[in-house]
């Protein structure tokens, strides 16, 4: 079962790869929020991992950075816990 922190951690973990992939194109926040059309404020918080960012921002991330959702979570995390003894 997930926890509340295991979400954070993940959400921490997403925000330094979308930074990280912003960072390799040689964007600011500012461009990006402009490139993906999400506000800047907004996207400081998803790279912070202090927001819980819905698909339909990620799918907009994803293409202001120019990469696949595969792509965007690519390391975000090995393996998740499996529900209901599976």
């Amino acid at each position: 079962m997930m926890t509340i922190e295991d979400n954070a951690a993940v959400r921490r973990m997403l925000g330094i790869r979308i930074r990280t992939l912003r960072k390799q194109c040689g964007k600011s926040q500012n461009a990006l929020a402009e490139d993906s059309g999400v506000n800047r404020s907004y996207l400081a918080g998803v790279e912070s991992g202090a927001r819980n960012v819905s698909i339909d921002n990620l799918i907009c991330i994803s293409f202001g950075l120019g990469v696949t959702l595969s792509e965007l979570f690519e390391g975000v995390v090995a393996e998740l816990p499996k529900h209901g003894g599976e």
